[in-house]
Protein backbone atom coordinates (compact mmCIF):
# COMPACT_ATOMS: atom_id res chain seq x y z
CA UNK A 1 0.00 0.00 0.00
CA UNK A 2 1.01 3.76 -0.17
CA UNK A 3 2.82 4.77 2.63
CA UNK A 4 1.15 7.95 4.52
CA UNK A 5 0.88 8.91 7.85
CA UNK A 6 -1.81 7.46 9.28
CA UNK A 7 -4.24 9.04 11.17
CA UNK A 8 -5.60 8.59 14.70
CA UNK A 9 -9.43 8.62 16.37
CA UNK A 10 -11.23 6.55 13.56
CA UNK A 11 -13.56 5.06 15.91
CA UNK A 12 -14.34 8.67 16.95
CA UNK A 13 -14.71 9.64 13.78
CA UNK A 14 -17.19 7.19 12.89
CA UNK A 15 -19.50 8.19 16.33
CA UNK A 16 -19.37 11.89 14.59
CA UNK A 17 -20.39 10.54 11.29
CA UNK A 18 -23.11 8.43 12.80
CA UNK A 19 -26.97 9.13 11.17
CA UNK A 20 -24.63 10.98 8.70
CA UNK A 21 -26.29 10.37 5.00
CA UNK A 22 -24.54 7.19 3.74
CA UNK A 23 -21.79 9.10 1.15
CA UNK A 24 -19.68 10.93 3.94
CA UNK A 25 -18.10 7.41 4.49
CA UNK A 26 -16.13 8.86 1.31
CA UNK A 27 -14.53 11.16 3.93
CA UNK A 28 -12.86 8.56 5.55
CA UNK A 29 -10.60 7.61 2.94
CA UNK A 30 -6.63 7.61 3.54
CA UNK A 31 -4.81 5.46 6.52
CA UNK A 32 -5.39 4.97 10.34
CA UNK A 33 -3.87 3.67 12.95
CA UNK A 34 -5.19 0.35 14.61
CA UNK A 35 -2.83 -0.12 17.06
CA UNK A 36 1.06 -0.63 17.30
CA UNK A 37 2.12 -1.65 13.93
CA UNK A 38 -0.38 -1.70 12.42
CA UNK A 39 -2.36 0.84 9.54
CA UNK A 40 -6.30 0.47 8.15
CA UNK A 41 -6.79 2.44 5.13
CA UNK A 42 -9.78 3.07 3.13
CA UNK A 43 -9.36 3.01 0.05
CA UNK A 44 -12.56 3.70 -1.78
CA UNK A 45 -16.26 3.57 0.34
CA UNK A 46 -19.12 2.98 -1.68
CA UNK A 47 -21.64 5.26 -3.52
CA UNK A 48 -24.60 3.74 -1.49
CA UNK A 49 -25.20 0.53 0.64
CA UNK A 50 -26.53 -1.08 -2.62
CA UNK A 51 -23.09 -0.92 -4.59
CA UNK A 52 -20.15 -3.48 -4.43
CA UNK A 53 -17.99 -3.43 -1.49
CA UNK A 54 -15.60 -0.84 -0.09
CA UNK A 55 -12.46 -1.24 -0.56
CA UNK A 56 -10.38 -1.64 2.20
CA UNK A 57 -6.50 -2.48 3.29
CA UNK A 58 -4.91 -3.91 6.30
CA UNK A 59 -1.12 -3.54 6.99
CA UNK A 60 1.09 -5.03 9.54
CA UNK A 61 4.78 -4.54 9.91
CA UNK A 62 7.58 -7.12 9.91
CA UNK A 63 7.92 -6.84 13.61
CA UNK A 64 4.45 -7.07 14.51
CA UNK A 65 3.62 -9.92 12.40
CA UNK A 66 6.55 -11.86 13.43
CA UNK A 67 7.43 -14.53 10.89
CA UNK A 68 10.78 -16.27 11.15
CA UNK A 69 12.74 -14.50 8.12
CA UNK A 70 12.93 -17.80 5.98
CA UNK A 71 9.44 -17.52 5.25
CA UNK A 72 9.91 -14.45 3.48
CA UNK A 73 13.31 -15.04 1.71
CA UNK A 74 12.98 -15.02 -1.61
CA UNK A 75 10.00 -14.04 -3.89
CA UNK A 76 8.44 -17.54 -4.24
CA UNK A 77 8.63 -17.64 -0.58
CA UNK A 78 6.81 -14.58 -0.06
CA UNK A 79 4.23 -15.56 -2.14
CA UNK A 80 3.41 -19.16 -0.43
CA UNK A 81 3.11 -17.55 2.65
CA UNK A 82 1.06 -14.56 1.68
CA UNK A 83 -1.26 -17.36 0.33
CA UNK A 84 -1.43 -19.19 2.93
CA UNK A 85 -1.98 -15.95 4.92
CA UNK A 86 -5.06 -15.44 3.01
CA UNK A 87 -6.86 -18.93 3.51
CA UNK A 88 -6.69 -18.25 7.04
CA UNK A 89 -8.00 -14.83 7.37
CA UNK A 90 -10.79 -16.18 4.96
CA UNK A 91 -11.49 -19.18 6.87
CA UNK A 92 -11.44 -16.65 9.98
CA UNK A 93 -13.37 -14.20 8.61
CA UNK A 94 -16.40 -16.38 7.13
CA UNK A 95 -19.07 -16.05 9.43
CA UNK A 96 -18.69 -12.00 8.65
CA UNK A 97 -20.84 -11.27 5.41
CA UNK A 98 -19.50 -7.99 5.12
CA UNK A 99 -16.24 -8.85 4.34
CA UNK A 100 -15.65 -10.18 1.22
CA UNK A 101 -12.16 -11.78 0.87
CA UNK A 102 -10.36 -13.62 -2.21
CA UNK A 103 -8.26 -16.88 -0.74
CA UNK A 104 -8.42 -18.64 -4.65
CA UNK A 105 -8.73 -21.59 -4.67
CA UNK A 106 -6.57 -24.84 -5.20
CA UNK A 107 -3.71 -22.63 -7.09
CA UNK A 108 -1.14 -20.39 -5.05
CA UNK A 109 -1.05 -17.16 -7.46
CA UNK A 110 0.56 -13.72 -6.74
CA UNK A 111 -2.97 -11.96 -5.68
CA UNK A 112 -3.34 -8.40 -5.14
CA UNK A 113 -5.61 -9.74 -1.72
CA UNK A 114 -2.91 -10.83 0.65
CA UNK A 115 0.98 -9.33 -0.29
CA UNK A 116 3.67 -10.14 2.12
CA UNK A 117 7.10 -7.69 1.61
CA UNK A 118 10.77 -7.79 1.42
CA UNK A 119 10.54 -6.79 5.24
CA UNK A 120 8.51 -9.15 6.45
CA UNK A 121 5.33 -6.63 6.50
CA UNK A 122 1.85 -8.21 5.71
CA UNK A 123 -0.81 -6.46 3.32
CA UNK A 124 -4.50 -7.51 3.66
CA UNK A 125 -6.58 -6.43 1.01
CA UNK A 126 -10.56 -7.37 0.98
CA UNK A 127 -14.14 -5.79 0.20
CA UNK A 128 -16.30 -4.34 3.37
CA UNK A 129 -19.94 -3.74 2.99
CA UNK A 130 -20.03 -0.68 5.24
CA UNK A 131 -23.09 -0.31 7.01
CA UNK A 132 -26.11 1.96 6.07
CA UNK A 133 -29.66 1.30 7.12
CA UNK A 134 -32.00 3.32 5.31
CA UNK A 135 -28.97 5.10 3.37
CA UNK A 136 -27.51 6.67 6.91
CA UNK A 137 -24.22 5.98 8.74
CA UNK A 138 -24.37 3.14 11.16
CA UNK A 139 -20.85 4.49 12.96
CA UNK A 140 -20.82 2.08 15.62
CA UNK A 141 -21.44 -1.00 13.31
CA UNK A 142 -18.91 0.64 10.78
CA UNK A 143 -16.52 0.80 13.55
CA UNK A 144 -16.96 -2.87 14.67
CA UNK A 145 -16.09 -4.17 11.57
CA UNK A 146 -12.99 -1.72 10.59
CA UNK A 147 -11.81 -1.50 13.92
CA UNK A 148 -11.97 -4.75 16.21
CA UNK A 149 -13.62 -6.98 13.48
CA UNK A 150 -10.25 -6.40 11.84
CA UNK A 151 -8.23 -6.40 14.77
CA UNK A 152 -9.51 -9.52 15.77
CA UNK A 153 -8.80 -11.08 12.31
CA UNK A 154 -5.43 -10.20 11.78
CA UNK A 155 -4.77 -11.57 15.83
CA UNK A 156 -6.12 -14.61 14.75
CA UNK A 157 -4.88 -15.00 11.02
CA UNK A 158 -1.97 -12.85 10.22
CA UNK A 159 0.63 -13.52 13.23
CA UNK A 160 2.91 -16.10 13.18
CA UNK A 161 2.15 -16.69 17.13
CA UNK A 162 -1.54 -17.32 15.88
CA UNK A 163 -0.75 -19.74 13.60
CA UNK A 164 0.75 -23.37 13.61
CA UNK A 165 4.49 -22.98 12.85
CA UNK A 166 4.47 -26.91 10.78
CA UNK A 167 1.54 -25.90 8.49
CA UNK A 168 2.79 -22.10 7.46
CA UNK A 169 6.49 -24.33 6.43
CA UNK A 170 4.46 -27.14 5.28
CA UNK A 171 2.80 -24.60 2.68
CA UNK A 172 6.02 -22.79 2.06
CA UNK A 173 8.11 -24.99 1.42
CA UNK A 174 5.49 -27.17 -1.08
CA UNK A 175 4.91 -24.36 -2.99
CA UNK A 176 8.90 -23.45 -3.66
CA UNK A 177 9.07 -27.30 -4.60
CA UNK A 178 6.82 -26.96 -6.78
CA UNK A 179 8.05 -23.57 -8.66
CA UNK A 180 11.98 -25.39 -8.05
CA UNK A 181 10.56 -28.52 -10.10
CA UNK A 182 9.02 -26.61 -13.07
CA UNK A 183 11.99 -24.29 -13.35
CA UNK A 184 14.07 -27.41 -13.59
CA UNK A 185 12.26 -29.03 -16.62
CA UNK A 186 14.13 -27.42 -19.68
CA UNK A 187 17.19 -28.66 -18.12
CA UNK A 188 16.02 -31.96 -17.99
CA UNK A 189 15.10 -31.88 -21.53
CA UNK A 190 11.63 -32.26 -20.09
CA UNK A 191 8.15 -30.61 -20.88
CA UNK A 192 6.42 -32.17 -17.99
CA UNK A 193 6.44 -34.03 -15.09
CA UNK A 194 4.18 -36.31 -12.52
CA UNK A 195 5.43 -37.38 -9.56
CA UNK A 196 5.25 -41.29 -8.44
CA UNK A 197 1.74 -40.89 -5.72
CA UNK A 198 0.74 -38.32 -7.33
CA UNK A 199 -3.60 -38.15 -7.13
CA UNK A 200 -4.85 -36.73 -11.02
CA UNK A 201 -8.90 -37.29 -10.86
CA UNK A 202 -11.08 -33.96 -9.43
CA UNK A 203 -14.34 -34.51 -7.64
CA UNK A 204 -16.17 -33.25 -10.41
CA UNK A 205 -16.42 -30.59 -12.77
CA UNK A 206 -17.23 -28.10 -10.61
CA UNK A 207 -14.92 -28.97 -7.42
CA UNK A 208 -11.01 -28.96 -8.59
CA UNK A 209 -10.31 -30.75 -5.17
CA UNK A 210 -8.50 -34.34 -5.39
CA UNK A 211 -11.20 -37.34 -6.35
CA UNK A 212 -11.57 -39.41 -3.25
CA UNK A 213 -12.41 -43.37 -2.87
CA UNK A 214 -11.27 -46.76 -3.76
CA UNK A 215 -11.01 -46.26 -7.15
CA UNK A 216 -8.59 -43.62 -7.39
CA UNK A 217 -5.51 -44.58 -8.36
CA UNK A 218 -2.31 -43.33 -7.26
CA UNK A 219 0.09 -42.12 -10.40
CA UNK A 220 3.30 -44.13 -10.92
CA UNK A 221 5.48 -43.64 -13.86
CA UNK A 222 6.17 -46.31 -16.36
CA UNK A 223 9.98 -47.82 -15.65
CA UNK A 224 11.09 -46.16 -19.04
CA UNK A 225 9.87 -42.89 -18.39
CA UNK A 226 11.13 -42.40 -14.52
CA UNK A 227 13.15 -39.95 -13.62
CA UNK A 228 14.46 -38.24 -10.26
CA UNK A 229 14.82 -34.36 -9.81
CA UNK A 230 16.50 -33.10 -6.60
CA UNK A 231 14.20 -30.46 -4.72
CA UNK A 232 14.91 -27.92 -1.98
CA UNK A 233 13.07 -29.41 1.21
CA UNK A 234 11.53 -32.53 -0.22
CA UNK A 235 14.80 -33.88 -1.85
CA UNK A 236 14.56 -36.68 -4.27
CA UNK A 237 11.32 -37.29 -5.63
CA UNK A 238 10.91 -39.32 -8.71
CA UNK A 239 8.29 -39.58 -11.58
CA UNK A 240 7.88 -39.42 -15.37
CA UNK A 241 9.11 -37.21 -17.21
CA UNK A 242 7.43 -36.52 -20.08
CA UNK A 243 10.19 -35.45 -22.68
CA UNK A 244 10.63 -32.39 -25.61
CA UNK A 245 8.98 -33.29 -29.14
CA UNK A 246 5.71 -34.82 -30.09
CA UNK A 247 4.14 -37.22 -27.33
CA UNK A 248 1.05 -38.75 -27.68
CA UNK A 249 -1.08 -39.67 -24.50
CA UNK A 250 -3.59 -42.83 -26.39
CA UNK A 251 -5.75 -45.40 -24.57
CA UNK A 252 -9.14 -46.70 -24.61
CA UNK A 253 -12.33 -43.97 -23.33
CA UNK A 254 -12.33 -43.16 -19.60
CA UNK A 255 -8.91 -44.39 -19.17
CA UNK A 256 -7.14 -41.48 -17.53
CA UNK A 257 -5.77 -39.96 -21.27
CA UNK A 258 -7.32 -36.28 -20.77
CA UNK A 259 -6.87 -36.71 -16.62
CA UNK A 260 -3.36 -36.42 -17.36
CA UNK A 261 -3.00 -33.99 -19.67
CA UNK A 262 -5.59 -31.70 -17.58
CA UNK A 263 -2.84 -32.36 -14.72
CA UNK A 264 0.11 -30.93 -17.62
CA UNK A 265 -2.80 -28.13 -17.98
CA UNK A 266 -2.31 -26.79 -14.29
CA UNK A 267 0.88 -27.80 -13.92
CA UNK A 268 1.97 -24.18 -14.86
CA UNK A 269 0.71 -23.49 -11.26
CA UNK A 270 1.71 -24.18 -7.99
CA UNK A 271 -0.75 -26.34 -5.50
CA UNK A 272 -2.05 -26.57 -2.03
CA UNK A 273 -0.70 -29.31 0.34
CA UNK A 274 -2.92 -32.21 -0.18
CA UNK A 275 -4.36 -31.13 -3.57
CA UNK A 276 -2.53 -34.23 -5.11
CA UNK A 277 -0.97 -32.58 -8.31
CA UNK A 278 1.93 -30.63 -5.81
CA UNK A 279 4.32 -32.12 -7.70
CA UNK A 280 2.52 -32.12 -10.94
CA UNK A 281 4.47 -29.49 -13.00
CA UNK A 282 4.66 -28.21 -16.69
CA UNK A 283 7.09 -25.93 -17.95
CA UNK A 284 6.03 -22.01 -17.96
CA UNK A 285 5.71 -21.40 -21.26
CA UNK A 286 2.89 -24.59 -21.77
CA UNK A 287 -0.39 -23.55 -23.47
CA UNK A 288 -3.54 -25.75 -24.10
CA UNK A 289 -5.22 -24.97 -27.43
CA UNK A 290 -9.00 -26.05 -28.31
CA UNK A 291 -11.40 -25.00 -31.46
CA UNK A 292 -13.22 -22.03 -30.97
CA UNK A 293 -16.26 -21.44 -33.63
CA UNK A 294 -17.46 -18.22 -33.31
CA UNK A 295 -14.15 -16.35 -32.42
CA UNK A 296 -13.02 -13.78 -34.15
CA UNK A 297 -9.51 -13.24 -35.88
CA UNK A 298 -7.63 -10.38 -36.59
CA UNK A 299 -4.75 -10.08 -39.19
CA UNK A 300 -2.96 -13.74 -38.43
CA UNK A 301 -0.73 -15.41 -40.80
CA UNK A 302 -2.45 -18.87 -41.15
CA UNK A 303 -0.93 -20.35 -44.63
CA UNK A 304 1.10 -22.88 -42.46
CA UNK A 305 -2.68 -24.47 -41.96
CA UNK A 306 -5.31 -22.79 -44.09
CA UNK A 307 -4.45 -22.05 -48.05
CA UNK A 308 -6.09 -21.62 -51.49
CA UNK A 309 -9.36 -20.26 -50.09
CA UNK A 310 -12.10 -20.48 -52.69
CA UNK A 311 -12.98 -17.19 -52.05
CA UNK A 312 -9.49 -15.90 -52.86
CA UNK A 313 -8.52 -14.74 -49.22
CA UNK A 314 -5.23 -14.02 -48.33
CA UNK A 315 -4.56 -16.27 -45.34
CA UNK A 316 -1.18 -14.64 -44.59
CA UNK A 317 -3.05 -11.89 -43.64
CA UNK A 318 -5.88 -13.29 -42.42
CA UNK A 319 -9.07 -11.55 -40.18
CA UNK A 320 -12.62 -13.18 -39.70
CA UNK A 321 -15.25 -12.49 -37.24
CA UNK A 322 -16.72 -15.62 -37.42
CA UNK A 323 -14.20 -17.87 -37.38
CA UNK A 324 -15.06 -21.74 -37.79
CA UNK A 325 -13.45 -24.64 -35.19
CA UNK A 326 -10.36 -25.14 -37.79
CA UNK A 327 -9.85 -21.79 -38.16
CA UNK A 328 -10.05 -20.75 -34.67
CA UNK A 329 -7.50 -23.65 -33.84
CA UNK A 330 -4.84 -22.74 -36.30
CA UNK A 331 -4.93 -18.90 -35.14
CA UNK A 332 -4.73 -20.19 -31.60
CA UNK A 333 -2.02 -22.11 -32.39
CA UNK A 334 -0.01 -19.27 -34.47
CA UNK A 335 -1.25 -17.01 -31.70
CA UNK A 336 0.41 -18.94 -29.31
CA UNK A 337 3.27 -19.50 -30.71
CA UNK A 338 4.17 -15.63 -31.27
CA UNK A 339 3.33 -14.92 -27.84
CA UNK A 340 6.15 -17.50 -26.94
CA UNK A 341 4.73 -20.68 -26.40
CA UNK A 342 7.17 -23.49 -26.24
CA UNK A 343 4.95 -26.49 -25.59
CA UNK A 344 1.33 -26.96 -27.01
CA UNK A 345 -1.37 -29.39 -25.22
CA UNK A 346 -4.32 -30.54 -27.38
CA UNK A 347 -6.64 -33.11 -26.83
CA UNK A 348 -8.75 -34.21 -29.79
CA UNK A 349 -11.84 -34.27 -28.16
CA UNK A 350 -11.89 -30.46 -27.74
CA UNK A 351 -10.09 -30.25 -31.46
CA UNK A 352 -10.99 -29.67 -34.84
CA UNK A 353 -10.88 -33.20 -36.34
CA UNK A 354 -10.49 -31.72 -39.70
CA UNK A 355 -7.24 -29.76 -38.34
CA UNK A 356 -5.51 -32.46 -36.86
CA UNK A 357 -6.09 -35.38 -39.30
CA UNK A 358 -6.56 -36.77 -43.13
CA UNK A 359 -6.18 -39.99 -43.78
CA UNK A 360 -5.38 -41.96 -47.27
CA UNK A 361 -9.22 -42.56 -48.11
CA UNK A 362 -10.32 -38.70 -47.27
CA UNK A 363 -7.17 -38.03 -49.54
CA UNK A 364 -8.00 -40.45 -52.12
CA UNK A 365 -11.74 -39.00 -52.03
CA UNK A 366 -10.87 -34.87 -52.20
CA UNK A 367 -7.58 -33.88 -54.06
CA UNK A 368 -5.53 -31.81 -52.29
CA UNK A 369 -6.20 -28.80 -54.49
CA UNK A 370 -9.67 -28.79 -52.96
CA UNK A 371 -8.70 -28.83 -49.46
CA UNK A 372 -7.62 -25.65 -48.01
CA UNK A 373 -6.61 -27.20 -44.92
CA UNK A 374 -3.28 -28.66 -44.06
CA UNK A 375 -3.34 -30.67 -40.88
CA UNK A 376 -1.17 -30.61 -37.74
CA UNK A 377 0.07 -34.24 -38.15
CA UNK A 378 2.44 -32.77 -41.08
CA UNK A 379 3.68 -30.06 -39.26
CA UNK A 380 3.82 -31.51 -36.07
CA UNK A 381 7.13 -32.30 -35.96
CA UNK A 382 8.74 -28.93 -37.47
CA UNK A 383 7.48 -27.32 -35.05
CA UNK A 384 9.76 -29.04 -32.50
CA UNK A 385 12.39 -29.09 -34.98
CA UNK A 386 12.73 -26.27 -36.67
CA UNK A 387 11.01 -23.87 -33.92
CA UNK A 388 11.55 -25.57 -30.50
CA UNK A 389 7.82 -26.04 -29.92
CA UNK A 390 6.38 -29.70 -27.97
CA UNK A 391 4.08 -30.79 -28.56
CA UNK A 392 1.45 -33.34 -26.40
CA UNK A 393 -1.37 -34.57 -27.80
CA UNK A 394 -4.51 -37.11 -26.28
CA UNK A 395 -5.45 -38.85 -28.81
CA UNK A 396 -7.62 -42.14 -29.41
CA UNK A 397 -8.89 -42.41 -32.75
CA UNK A 398 -6.42 -41.46 -35.19
CA UNK A 399 -3.49 -43.65 -35.89
CA UNK A 400 -1.67 -41.57 -38.69
CA UNK A 401 -0.22 -39.58 -35.22
CA UNK A 402 2.04 -42.77 -34.65
CA UNK A 403 3.92 -41.72 -37.72
CA UNK A 404 5.44 -38.78 -36.30
CA UNK A 405 5.52 -38.98 -32.75
CA UNK A 406 8.74 -39.46 -30.36
CA UNK A 407 6.97 -41.23 -27.66
CA UNK A 408 3.27 -42.34 -26.82
CA UNK A 409 2.25 -42.93 -23.75
CA UNK A 410 -0.26 -45.37 -22.90
CA UNK A 411 -3.32 -45.18 -20.01
CA UNK A 412 -5.12 -48.19 -18.94
CA UNK A 413 -7.16 -47.93 -15.98
CA UNK A 414 -5.34 -44.72 -14.97
CA UNK A 415 -1.75 -46.25 -15.43
CA UNK A 416 0.46 -45.01 -17.30
CA UNK A 417 2.70 -47.53 -19.64
CA UNK A 418 5.53 -46.80 -21.91
CA UNK A 419 3.76 -47.78 -25.43
CA UNK A 420 6.44 -46.40 -27.88
CA UNK A 421 7.88 -49.46 -29.37
CA UNK A 422 4.51 -50.98 -30.27
CA UNK A 423 3.10 -47.51 -31.53
CA UNK A 424 6.85 -48.10 -33.97
CA UNK A 425 5.81 -51.16 -34.78
CA UNK A 426 2.42 -50.71 -35.46
CA UNK A 427 3.34 -47.49 -37.81
CA UNK A 428 5.72 -49.12 -39.54
CA UNK A 429 2.71 -50.58 -41.89
CA UNK A 430 2.40 -48.16 -44.18
CA UNK A 431 -1.46 -46.74 -44.33
CA UNK A 432 -1.11 -44.98 -47.82
CA UNK A 433 -1.39 -41.50 -46.15
CA UNK A 434 0.92 -38.81 -47.94
CA UNK A 435 2.67 -35.59 -46.43
CA UNK A 436 0.55 -32.58 -47.37
CA UNK A 437 3.54 -30.44 -45.71
CA UNK A 438 7.03 -29.83 -45.38
CA UNK A 439 7.43 -27.48 -42.44
CA UNK A 440 5.97 -25.81 -40.43
CA UNK A 441 6.96 -21.96 -41.83
CA UNK A 442 7.16 -20.31 -38.43
CA UNK A 443 4.38 -17.12 -37.41
CA UNK A 444 4.57 -13.30 -38.60
CA UNK A 445 5.23 -10.93 -35.34
CA UNK A 446 2.01 -8.26 -35.45
CA UNK A 447 1.74 -4.77 -33.60
CA UNK A 448 -1.42 -4.16 -32.08
CA UNK A 449 -2.77 -0.91 -32.73
CA UNK A 450 -2.94 0.68 -28.60
CA UNK A 451 -5.89 2.76 -29.76
CA UNK A 452 -7.89 -0.51 -30.22
CA UNK A 453 -7.43 -1.59 -26.43
CA UNK A 454 -9.38 0.97 -25.25
CA UNK A 455 -11.22 -0.01 -21.26
CA UNK A 456 -13.22 2.92 -21.39
CA UNK A 457 -16.94 3.20 -20.74
CA UNK A 458 -19.10 6.16 -20.12
CA UNK A 459 -15.62 8.16 -18.87
CA UNK A 460 -14.28 5.47 -16.80
CA UNK A 461 -11.93 2.43 -16.87
CA UNK A 462 -14.18 -0.44 -16.76
CA UNK A 463 -12.71 -3.78 -16.16
CA UNK A 464 -14.01 -7.02 -14.49
CA UNK A 465 -14.82 -10.39 -14.80
CA UNK A 466 -17.14 -12.46 -15.16
CA UNK A 467 -16.29 -15.78 -14.06
CA UNK A 468 -13.53 -17.57 -15.73
CA UNK A 469 -15.64 -17.28 -19.17
CA UNK A 470 -15.72 -13.58 -19.92
CA UNK A 471 -13.61 -10.68 -19.70
CA UNK A 472 -15.47 -6.96 -19.46
CA UNK A 473 -12.98 -4.39 -21.16
CA UNK A 474 -14.45 -0.75 -21.21
CA UNK A 475 -17.41 -1.36 -23.76
CA UNK A 476 -16.10 -4.96 -25.21
CA UNK A 477 -16.99 -8.66 -23.94
CA UNK A 478 -14.15 -10.67 -24.29
CA UNK A 479 -15.27 -14.55 -24.75
CA UNK A 480 -12.53 -16.05 -22.98
CA UNK A 481 -14.50 -19.58 -22.46
CA UNK A 482 -11.66 -21.62 -24.87
CA UNK A 483 -8.34 -20.01 -22.75
CA UNK A 484 -9.36 -23.31 -20.23
CA UNK A 485 -5.58 -22.44 -17.96
CA UNK A 486 -7.41 -19.34 -16.25
CA UNK A 487 -8.18 -20.37 -12.80
CA UNK A 488 -11.01 -17.65 -11.48
CA UNK A 489 -12.66 -14.79 -11.57
CA UNK A 490 -9.97 -12.65 -10.23
CA UNK A 491 -7.56 -14.07 -12.52
CA UNK A 492 -9.43 -12.66 -15.38
CA UNK A 493 -9.67 -9.28 -14.02
CA UNK A 494 -5.88 -9.34 -13.44
CA UNK A 495 -5.75 -10.14 -17.58
CA UNK A 496 -7.84 -7.22 -18.40
CA UNK A 497 -5.63 -5.19 -15.67
CA UNK A 498 -2.68 -6.13 -17.75
CA UNK A 499 -3.63 -5.70 -20.81
CA UNK A 500 -4.44 -1.72 -19.65
CA UNK A 501 -1.08 -1.85 -18.05
CA UNK A 502 0.08 -2.34 -21.49
CA UNK A 503 -1.63 0.43 -23.07
CA UNK A 504 -0.86 2.97 -20.23
CA UNK A 505 2.46 2.37 -19.69
CA UNK A 506 3.57 2.46 -23.63
CA UNK A 507 4.44 -1.02 -23.89
CA UNK A 508 2.26 -1.33 -26.57
CA UNK A 509 2.82 1.66 -28.53
CA UNK A 510 2.35 0.52 -32.26
CA UNK A 511 5.71 -0.13 -32.88
CA UNK A 512 6.58 -2.82 -30.98
CA UNK A 513 5.36 -6.63 -31.67
CA UNK A 514 2.62 -8.09 -29.12
CA UNK A 515 5.33 -10.29 -27.92
CA UNK A 516 7.92 -7.90 -27.19
CA UNK A 517 5.31 -5.41 -24.99
CA UNK A 518 4.56 -9.25 -23.36
CA UNK A 519 8.14 -9.00 -22.20
CA UNK A 520 8.11 -5.74 -20.77
CA UNK A 521 4.88 -7.05 -19.09
CA UNK A 522 6.65 -9.70 -17.54
CA UNK A 523 9.89 -7.56 -16.44
CA UNK A 524 7.01 -5.36 -14.88
CA UNK A 525 5.07 -8.09 -13.00
CA UNK A 526 8.38 -10.48 -12.31
CA UNK A 527 10.47 -6.77 -10.53
CA UNK A 528 10.09 -5.25 -7.41
CA UNK A 529 6.37 -3.80 -7.92
CA UNK A 530 4.85 -7.51 -8.65
CA UNK A 531 1.48 -6.95 -7.52
CA UNK A 532 1.55 -3.26 -7.55
CA UNK A 533 2.01 -2.71 -10.78
CA UNK A 534 -1.64 -3.80 -11.72
CA UNK A 535 -2.69 -2.25 -8.99
CA UNK A 536 -1.70 0.76 -9.79
CA UNK A 537 -4.50 0.41 -12.31
CA UNK A 538 -7.02 -0.15 -10.19
CA UNK A 539 -7.23 -1.66 -6.72
CA UNK A 540 -9.14 -4.26 -7.06
CA UNK A 541 -9.10 -8.45 -6.64
CA UNK A 542 -7.09 -9.96 -8.88
CA UNK A 543 -4.48 -12.67 -9.45
CA UNK A 544 -1.36 -12.12 -11.79
CA UNK A 545 -1.75 -13.63 -14.82
CA UNK A 546 0.64 -15.15 -17.80
CA UNK A 547 1.45 -13.22 -20.53
CA UNK A 548 -0.11 -16.57 -22.45
CA UNK A 549 -3.98 -15.56 -21.26
CA UNK A 550 -2.82 -11.56 -21.41
CA UNK A 551 -2.02 -12.27 -25.38
CA UNK A 552 -5.58 -14.68 -25.25
CA UNK A 553 -7.64 -11.85 -24.45
CA UNK A 554 -5.97 -8.74 -26.78
CA UNK A 555 -6.45 -11.34 -29.61
CA UNK A 556 -9.83 -12.36 -28.83
CA UNK A 557 -11.00 -8.53 -28.48
CA UNK A 558 -13.22 -7.82 -30.99
CA UNK A 559 -12.09 -4.13 -31.17
CA UNK A 560 -8.79 -5.04 -31.71
CA UNK A 561 -6.58 -4.09 -34.60
CA UNK A 562 -3.20 -4.78 -36.11
CA UNK A 563 -0.76 -2.33 -37.56
CA UNK A 564 1.29 -3.56 -40.78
Amino acid sequence: MARQEPRDGLERELERLDGAPYGRYRGLAGAWRLGAGRTLRLVRAQADPFAPPGRVTLWIDGREAGFDPELWATPVRRRALAGYLVRCAAREARGERAYHLDAGGQEVLDRSSCTVGADGSVTLRLGVALPGPRRRIDGREAWRLLGPGLTRLADRALRAGALEAARVREFVETVEDAAALRAALPGLGLVGFVADGALLPRRSGADDRPARGAGVVPFRSPEELRVTVTLPNAGEVTGMGVPEGVTLIVGGGFHGKSTLLRALEAGVWDHVPGDGRERVAARADTVKLRAEDGRRVERVDLHAFVDHLPGGADTTDFSTDNASGSTSQAASLCEAVEAGARVLLIDEDTAATNLMIRDARMQALVAKEREPLTPLVDSVRSLHRDHGVSTVLVMGGSGDYLDVADRVIMMDAYRPTDATARAREVAAVPTGRRAEAESFPGVVHRRPDPASLDATAKGRTRIRSRGTDYLVFGEHEVDLRAVEQLTDGPQVTGVGLAVELLVRRGHLDGRRTLAQALDLLETDLAGPEGVAALLSVHDEDFAVPRRYEVAAAVNRLRALRVLR
